[in-house]
């Protein structure tokens, strides 16, 4: 299905729980969340009917988010039954990675084929920082169960100035290690922070000018621009939302744990589905694809989101 600019809308992205085994800090607060009531969320039953009805509207890639989707129970069983929904060609998921190594056959047995992992540092002293209570040994340990299990594996690494920025060519040398495509993302100011506001902001580019031997690459349809590094085994994305917004081409809805569709990442309109019948997420869907702005509201390093939302409530 077309929204009303003419893009076809042919990405879901579920979010199955706002919940985590990490604490990063620039996604929840230290103490995590309040946890909603069971009856707040999305049932599985509803989270596949909505994928049905998202695929009759046009939609062949699902990916599965979270929070981090691995901690959620059910896991297996919604990617089992969300492949298997007529349309859906691809199905991937956002991790973390921690709890890969004991999920990634399974999670290949119920048709996950792509895989993202999240990795904004290679010392282990500020993993734990950033994270509060992660391990790094266990995020690379998830990298290397997905190599073994996954035609796709990509790795995400939010650009923080003064966190990470000193680690771009060591983070970015991994394609030389892994045939994976690691991508840098631009951090998006999603609420007031002192630690993540304007001054830690670092565009893509900056990536290029300490990269100097980087070759452009064509395009794989995302929104990352590609480039790769003499002898690597894979690419090397810059995802510019904050400098570069690439609404133009947007092709993608969400759909919160809660229930709440979300036409566009950093506006705060969301359209409830929890408690819908068939047809009524039918609706749901194609008003959330009639109602997709044309670009959303005002976006900088000193402009937050009017999301509303942290991106572990919104799905990463």
């Amino acid at each position: 299905m077309e929204d009303r600019y003419g893009r076809a809308i042919t990405y879901l992205r579920l979010s199955v729980t706002e919940l985590c085994n990490l604490r990063c800090r620039y996604c929840m607060p230290e103490e995590g969340l309040c946890k909603k009531r069971h009856e707040e969320m999305l049932t599985e039953e509803e989270m596949i009917q909505a994928v049905r009805a998202a695929a009759e509207l046009g939609v062949t890639k699902l990916r599965i988010t979270g929070g981090e989707p691995l901690v959620k129970k059910n896991i297996l069983s919604i990617c089992e039954k969300a492949g298997q929904v007529p349309g859906i060609r691809e199905l991937c998921l956002t991790t973390n990675g921690t709890l890969l190594p004991g999920l990634a056959q399974p999670l290949r047995q119920a048709g996950v084929s792509r895989v993202n992992i999240s990795l904004d540092t290679l010392d282990e002293e500020k993993y734990r920082y950033i994270t509060r209570i992660g391990n790094l040994d266990q995020a690379i340990a998830g990298i290397e169960s997905a190599l073994e299990n996954f035609d796709k594996v990509k790795i995400n690494a939010v650009l923080i100035g003064g966190f990470n920025d000193d680690e771009i060519r060591d983070l970015a040398e991994l394609t030389l290690r892994y045939p994976v495509d690691f991508r840098f993302i631009e951090l998006m100011p999603m609420h007031e922070s002192e630690e993540f506001g304007p001054k830690a902001y670092v565009p893509g580019q900056e990536v290029l000018a300490r990269l100097p031997e980087l070759s452009p690459v064509s395009s794989d349809g995302g929104v990352a621009s590609l480039y790769r590094l003499p002898g690597g085994l894979g690419n090397i994305g810059l995802i510019s939302a904050v400098s570069n917004h690439f609404c133009a081409d947007c092709n993608r809805i969400r759909l919160t744990a809660d229930g709440k569709l979300k036409p566009c990442l950093h506006s705060s309109q969301e359209i409830p589905i929890k408690g819908l019948d068939y047809q009524g997420m039918l609706a749901a869907m194609e008003q959330a694809i009639l109602s997709k702005p044309a670009a959303h509201p005002r976006l900088s390093a000193s402009e937050i989101s009017e999301s509303g939302r942290d991106m572990n409530q919104i799905g990463g």
